[in-house]
């Protein structure tokens, strides 16, 4: 595997995706930051800009709208 497609679990239905073409972009549009993320065949990748080696996070459509809202919500805010 490159550094440019994803990892799966066995069973997983998700594609290997290549996100060699991907585009990129700030999670934050106030402010660059350090969270990427990428729309890539009906799929979100999500990277750490400051080590894009690491394979990213892939989230399905549904995975992805559950995890912004409970991001919103507070749900990882550290206490």
């Amino acid at each position: 595997m490159t550094e440019s497609t994803t990892e799966h679990l066995v069973g997983d239905a998700r594609p290997d995706l290549d996100l060699d073409c991907a585009t990129w972009q700030s999670s934050s549009r106030r402010r660059p930051g350090n969270v990427q993320i990428a729309f890539v065949d009906g799929y979100i990748a999500l990277r750490d800009k400051r080590d894009p080696g690491v394979p990213a996070v892939i989230f399905s459509p549904g995975e992805w709208r559950a995890f912004v809202l409970s991001a919103r919500e507070g749900e990882f805010d550290l206490t």
